[in-house]
């Protein structure tokens, strides 16, 4: 099987990809770990087509979606300025979603994805990178790891009616 992985800069009009993609690798993460209810909720608030267009529109947020040919098979979300969710840190930029299908998972999209976070912190003169990512995610907490992330703090998650522990990351970045 040959992959033709590219990445774009999503607009308004992806809105409705990122909706689906979104929505179901947010499901194949989480949901054997959460009840039917909470996933549903979460999904429905959190990647509603109003909801996405509105963090589309936000100037300190950028998201790119990963292609391969016509299949969006990931997606990431990056954040600076006033726009980072649990830290306004001046010399940073919050990764808030990096989602990979789990079909193309171990295939060097996560990478790609991670590459461009770290390009765009470089254009902006950032010296740090971090995120939030479930404790349980032992997964994405060993990708994380093994590209120079050390946990540094841990922030209560509300999924539905659980609250979740997450593991705040951080990287620290050469800017030339």
């Amino acid at each position: 099987m040959s992959f033709e992985i590219y990445l774009q800069e999503a607009r308004l009009v992806d809105a409705p990809v990122l909706q689906k993609l979104g929505a179901k690798t947010f499901y194949d993460t989480y949901g054997p770990y959460n009840t039917e209810e909470d996933m549903e909720q979460y999904i429905a608030q959190k990647f509603s087509i109003d909801y996405l267009r509105t963090e589309l529109s936000k100037a300190t947020s950028q998201n790119f979606i990963a292609w391969d040919k016509d299949k969006a098979i990931g997606y990431l979300k990056i954040n600076y300025g006033t726009a980072q969710t649990d830290l306004r840190l001046v010399d940073a930029l919050e990764i808030e979603r990096l989602f990979v299908i789990p079909a193309y998972q171990g295939k060097q999209v996560g990478k790609l994805l991670l590459q461009k976070a770290f390009s765009l912190a470089q254009d902006l003169q950032k010296n740090n990178i971090w995120l939030n990512v479930w404790e349980k995610n032992l997964r994405a907490i060993r990708f994380y790891e093994k590209n120079g992330f050390q946990t540094f703090n841990k922030h209560l998650f509300k999924l539905g009616t659980v609250v979740q522990t997450d593991l705040m990351m951080k990287r620290s970045l050469e800017v030339s």
